[in-house]
């Protein structure tokens, strides 16, 4: 060891600048360094924020001078200071952009701790005030403005341009700044656990907040390695102040300089929105009660994305392109951490001069950037593999030395071993709550809509509910206006029990309508407007009906019984003779009779009547409560709906899908419902994405002409992860997951009468109906002889079950007799005891025990050599990529009384059907049961729930005209020839 008098002095020389730093440090927070900050002026004071135009000596005066300054806005993350822009004159943002030619601007946002109602600041009122410092500086400037933002300062940019709808803007820039928060879990946790572990987090912020030492100590955690290891260079080198010096000013704004305090109403909503529901990535997030969806973003993203960011990864940050399909995205890529991306040597070296070129290349002025790369839908795999293998790789760099990699590893290999087990079980574990409490409810369990509304609205108040016409209603609004409802109804007389008809289109007034009348625990008959109004409010024995302005007058026309009009506001308005406006009725003013219970309706009491078919055919289905819960819960566990979903559903309130499936899975699961009053393939990926769709809700063939309809750039990563319904015929489904993949198809069967369900979970086995759902009613096959109409019996004179891949009727247990019901139980089919309903649908059971359906019972084609099933024929024929829609019937035989079966298609873009691939696709049905024509039509007329109709083409009989394809008996083949 050198213990030479040089060395000893230099040594205590050391060790007194290092004391004197120490000294400094302790007593003053840091080190003089005797840098000014950038000049700026407030231009625009607001309750929110305060507006900095830097460097005002050089502000444009004349137009030519505004044209060749463009203004760039720059946004500070919630957590710290506008002045990350300014930390150091070195290191200056403003300062690199103002001698690059541009005009800065900064919001600033202040220290809400220190503003007067700071700390009750919202998410809205951050985009806002983004959104209105864009307005004043098109004022001053009178020209578009470049909005720029770091980290959640660049997620504020690209939310309050999308609520502008680009208007105003040139660009967006941004540094950092995550569109897709659903791969930033810390510590590998597995994303539903995270989700409802932030759930119960945000609901706590809501009242604490986040103070601003809290706010630092979560940015350093997010990067330990990073934070120990400015602490190390910063203590060995504390001897020397000229290299401590130019870094100083940085150092002091991590460690506590720059931090400022969440709010605790926008830290509640940015942990509930962003965060646990990923609504960047999905859309759909909600500002000042509007939808709103980074779709909406026109103007070209340029984003900055640090390869080694721990905070924000590259994956995160380049999935804007998902979240903004319809713009151009660029990118520029450098090897720098979270903060470096906006302050240090890198970001005064790359960043800055980036921004600059960029913005003056925008407007125009300059070329290019040759560190600007414009971003193509490159394959995430491979970009997720070099982010991640870089963060690693300096990761590694920065633990050396410290120690910190073994630690690492062996959390890392314990935390995805439960990974794996979480992902096994996860769904499944999620869901037992529901099923245990459907498989509770006995026959006087209190239940029904208005209970599990209420619930609802006592647990996630402040949530979203439902979303309608670009606008979101919480919970807690719903409650209000269902509450209103009820006092009006009790206003004109409606008592617990009564019949009241509901005649009311897609509208918020229509659900508040059907909440209230379960709440008051009175019979919502669902009326649909049409011809058959009359005949329907006699069948459901109304005594008066609720209707909406639209459909009023209908009523009035159609029927003798008191109409009441709800919606439309509550100014004065002519609604013509016989009708009472509820809109006029001071719920204030109604005094609630002793008699009230709210929600009292009971699982067997009857809760809905709807209608089915037309004309002489209607049908009327009762509705339990139990049957709408057996449904609700269903949908909700079948699709594992959480808070993060928005179930979209074009069907209205009367419809037994909208009804039962889409507002009841939404209500039972606690996600969002967005109602739609039709079904419009040109602006579906717009509600999708505006909305933050992920369930759509399907009737029939309803999705078929999206499936045809030209590709959308919306269409592309797509939220969607589910289509959930009953009767999309097989061909249509495979064309679905085919386009919409990764989406899949949930398939739902609901008998007409009794509670009978199926559903087909995995999505494997295209056109199957799945199995029975825990807690619906036994089901059985029963042979059935279709010539006769009834059941086979044995020996003993019971019933026989059908043995696997057999075709018979199916039955679902009654729970009891009924009075309600409108069929009566057939008894003693399998027991002496037993009690059986027997549906109209004929099915077949596989090895696994997935039913299949081969037909409704009225369906049957009737020819010479027996029954033929027709739906076998429509999924053969639907299967075929050049088929769109099929449809299978009988018309009558020209030699005699029976029927022959005919097929009709259409194409499926334009496809030529070859007649060899249509051989093949129905070579795999007994040779009895092909279609002796298949004939090529335009189009097949459907139901208005876009159910296929046979009627015309069955009355037309057989074909005359147009493309044939005939089966030539002898060889099994169809040919062109007649």
């Amino acid at each position: 060891m050198d213990l030479s008098p040089a060395f000893l002095l230099e040594f205590a020389n050391r060790i007194g600048a290092a004391a004197q730093n120490v000294m400094e440090v302790a007593r003053f927070g840091g080190l003089e360094t005797d840098e000014v900050p950038s000049p700026f002026e407030v231009t625009y004071e607001h309750r929110t924020y305060r507006l900095r135009r830097y460097f005002p000596d050089l502000v444009p005066t004349t137009k030519r001078q505004r044209l060749a300054r463009p203004p760039v806005v720059l946004v500070p993350p919630m957590m710290l200071s506008a002045d990350v822009y300014d930390v150091a004159p070195a290191i200056s943002a403003v300062a690199h952009l103002a001698a690059a030619g541009i005009d800065p601007w900064v919001v600033d946002f202040g220290a809400p701790e220190n503003e007067e109602g700071g700390l009750e600041r919202t998410l809205t009122d951050h985009v806002l005030a983004v959104s209105d410092a864009v307005d004043r500086v098109r004022e001053q400037t009178g020209r578009d403005v470049h909005l720029g933002g770091y980290s959640q300062g660049g997620m504020f940019c690209y939310q309050a341009a999308a609520y502008r709808r680009s208007v105003g803007l040139t660009s967006v820039v941004t540094f950092g700044s995550p569109a897709d928060t659903s791969g930033m879990v810390p510590f590998g946790i597995p994303e539903d656990v995270a989700g409802r572990v932030l759930g119960l987090v945000a609901d706590n912020l809501q009242l604490w907040g986040l103070p601003s030492w809290a706010s630092s100590l979560g940015f350093k955690l997010m990067d330990p390695l990073k934070s120990l290891r400015s602490r190390i260079d910063f203590v060995t080198q504390l001897h020397d102040r000229d290299a401590l010096l130019p870094r100083e000013r940085q150092r002091r704004f991590l460690m506590g300089d720059g931090w400022v305090a969440w709010p605790a109403p926008a830290l509640a909503d940015f942990m509930r929105q962003f965060v646990a529901h990923n609504r960047m990535l999905q859309g759909g997030f909600v500002i000042e009660g509007r939808t709103v969806t980074l779709a909406d973003i026109s103007v070209p993203v340029l984003t900055f994305v640090g390869e080694v960011d721990e905070i924000a990864p590259t994956a995160a940050v380049r999935a804007v392109h998902k979240a903004a399909p319809r713009t151009d995205i660029y990118e520029t890529s450098m090897r720098a951490g979270h903060f470096g991306l906006v302050v240090g040597n890198t970001a005064a070296t790359v960043t800055w001069p980036t921004v600059a070129a960029w913005a003056l290349w925008r407007d125009g002025i300059g070329e290019q950037p040759v560190n600007v790369a414009r971003v193509g839908d490159v394959a995430e795999s491979e970009a997720d593999i070099v982010g991640s293998s870089e963060r690693a790789a300096f990761n590694l760099n920065l633990a050396a030395g410290v120690g910190l990699n073994m630690a690492r590893s062996v959390v890392g290999t314990l935390v995805d071993t439960g990974k794996t087990v979480q992902s096994l079980t996860g769904q499944a574990m999620a869901q037992l709550p529901r099923l245990a409490r459907l498989e509770q409810v006995g026959h006087d369990t209190r239940i029904s809509l208005g209970t599990l509304l209420d619930e609802q609205a006592s647990s996630h108040a402040n949530d979203p509910f439902f979303l309608f016409e670009g606008r979101s209603h919480s919970y807690a609004d719903a409650k209000v206006r269902i509450d209103n409802v009820v006092k009006g109804l009790i206003s004109i007389g409606v008592r617990q029990g009564e019949h009241v008809g509901v005649l009311m289109d897609t509208r918020p007034s229509g659900l508040a309508a059907v909440a209230a009348l379960s709440r008051l625990g009175a019979i919502a008959v669902m009326l649909r407007p049409g011809p058959d109004i009359a005949r329907e409010v006699r069948l459901g024995e109304v005594d008066r009906i609720v209707a909406d302005p639209e459909n009023g007058a209908l009523a009035v026309d159609a029927t003798s019984v008191p109409v009441y009009v709800l919606g439309g506001g509550g100014d004065e308005r002519d609604l013509g003779p016989r009708v009472t406006d509820m809109e006029r009725i001071d719920p204030d003013a109604v005094r609630i009779p002793a008699w009230y219970l709210a929600n009292p309706g009971r699982a067997e009491d009857l809760a809905f009547i709807l209608f089915t078919g037309g004309g002489d055919k209607i049908r009327i289905n009762h509705i339990t409560n139990r049957r709408w819960a057996l449904s609700a819960f269903g949908t909700a566990s079948a699709a594992a709906l959480s808070s993060s979903d928005t179930v979209y559903s074009v069907t209205p309130i009367h419809h037994p899908s909208g009804l039962l499936t889409s507002i009841g899975g939404a209500v039972a699961g606690g996600a969002r419902l967005a109602l739609a009053t039709r079904f419009d393939p040109t602006t579906f990926w717009d509600e999708v994405r505006r909305y933050g769709v992920t369930i759509v809700s399907y009737t029939w063939t309803l999705v078929r002409d999206l499936v045809e309809a030209p590709p959308d750039p919306a269409e592309r990563h797509h939220p969607v992860r589910m289509f959930i319904g009953s009767g999309m015929p097989a061909g249509l489904w495979k064309q679905v997951t085919d386009r919409f993949a990764p989406a899949t198809v949930l398939e739902f069967y609901a008998s007409t009468e009794g509670a009978a369900v199926l559903v087909n979970l995995s999505g494997r086995k295209v056109g199957s109906k799945g199995r029975p759902l825990p807690g619906s009613a036994e089901v059985r096959l029963a042979r059935y002889d279709t010539v006769a109409g009834r059941l086979i019996e044995g020996p003993d004179g019971f019933a026989i079950e059908c043995d696997v891949g057999e075709t018979g009727i199916l039955l679902a247990q009654a729970r009891r007799a009924s009075g309600i019901m409108a069929v009566t139980p057939l008894r003693g089919l399998f027991n002496r005891n037993d009690a059986w309903i027997a549906t109209d649908d004929l099915f077949h059971r596989d090895e696994d025990g997935d039913f299949w359906l081969d037909d409704h019972v009225p369906a049957l084609i009737r020819t010479a050599q027996g029954t033929v099933p027709s739906v076998p024929i429509e999924d053969a024929l639907g299967r075929l990529d050049e088929v769109s829609l099929a449809v299978a019937y009988g018309v009558a035989s020209p030699a005699g009384d029976d029927e022959v079966a005919v097929a009709a298609v259409t194409r499926s873009g334009g496809r030529e059907i070859d007649p060899v691939t249509l051989s093949e696709a129905l070579d795999r049905l007994p040779a009895h049961e092909r279609p002796v024509v298949v004939h090529v039509v335009e189009d097949i007329d459907r139901t208005a729930w876009f159910r296929l109709r046979k009627f015309a083409l069955r009355q037309a009989g057989l074909p005359g005209g147009g493309e044939q394809f005939h089966l030539d008996q002898n060889s099994g083949a169809y040919d062109t020839s007649s």
